[in-house]
């Protein structure tokens, strides 16, 4: 059985304190609440590991928002998938827009993050999705399929299997539009087929695929009533605690 995930992501959001407060907020309303999905909230480098070793991380997972593409060295700046996982951390984002775009992160540096990743028993969740222009022009369908065959479809059935997608539509993060819950379905239902034509229907249905872009409170419920929609990548609504759960609860 696929997982349902709800995952945080705060982006270059909160210093140190107001980070644990956050992370103790939503650790807390997980401890007095019943539900029906993995939670994961990914922070910034410098919260990890006091953030993984202050929470009970089997209540609340912790994720990196990144890790580098080379084992160690000398990369100034740079943090390995090691060092990630030495923090108590179980999770990291890979391949967001973001990174894609402003610090142009290609498919092979993706494919050495990926594999990095794995090789520390990290959980990457790696993010695929299209800009407007490529979305207008009905392209949405070619860039994530490119998307995965550059980075993630080399990998084998077992590897590929321990790994989570979010299908990220560029043109609805922080912009306040949303996939129409349709179109959500649409897109997911796509790659979960590109997956079984790849690995087979087993590892297919066993594939959890986030979405992510302007999820809320308001309009979880209908996003995750899809059947290939099997949770969120949440940025904006994970830095209050009160909308982070009211998504959570939204299973």
């Amino acid at each position: 059985m696929r997982k349902n995930i709800v995952a945080g992501n705060w982006k270059m959001n909160k210093n140190l304190a107001e980070g644990l407060e956050l992370a103790k907020a939503v650790e807390q309303s997980l401890q007095n609440t019943k539900v029906n999905c993995e939670v994961i909230i990914g922070t910034p480098f410098i919260h990890l590991a006091t953030v993984a070793q202050t929470i009970d991380t089997s209540v609340l997972k912790v994720s990196a928002q990144n890790c580098a593409d080379k084992v160690s060295g000398a990369y100034t700046g740079e943090v390995s998938a090691a060092m990630v996982a030495s923090t108590g951390a179980s999770h990291v984002i890979l391949g967001h827009s973001e990174r894609r775009a402003y610090y142009h992160e290609t498919y092979d540096i993706l494919k050495e993050k990926v594999l990095l990743a794995l090789e520390n028993n990290l959980t990457p969740i790696f993010c695929i999705g299209e800009v407007k222009e490529e979305r207008e022009a009905n392209k949405q369908n070619e860039v994530v399929k490119a998307q995965l065959e550059g980075s993630v479809f080399n990998l084998s059935a077992e590897d590929f299997s321990k790994i989570v997608l979010a299908y990220e539509p560029v043109w609805a993060i922080g912009t306040g539009l949303t996939a129409t819950p349709q179109q959500a379905q649409e897109i997911h239902a796509y790659i979960r087929s590109l997956i079984a034509e790849k690995y087979g229907n087993e590892i297919a249905e066993n594939t959890t695929i986030l979405y992510g872009g302007s999820c809320k409170p308001s309009n979880a419920k209908e996003l995750f009533a899809n059947p290939d929609v099997d949770g969120g990548l949440i940025g904006g609504a994970a830095l209050k605690a009160e909308d982070f759960m009211g998504i959570v609860t939204a299973f």
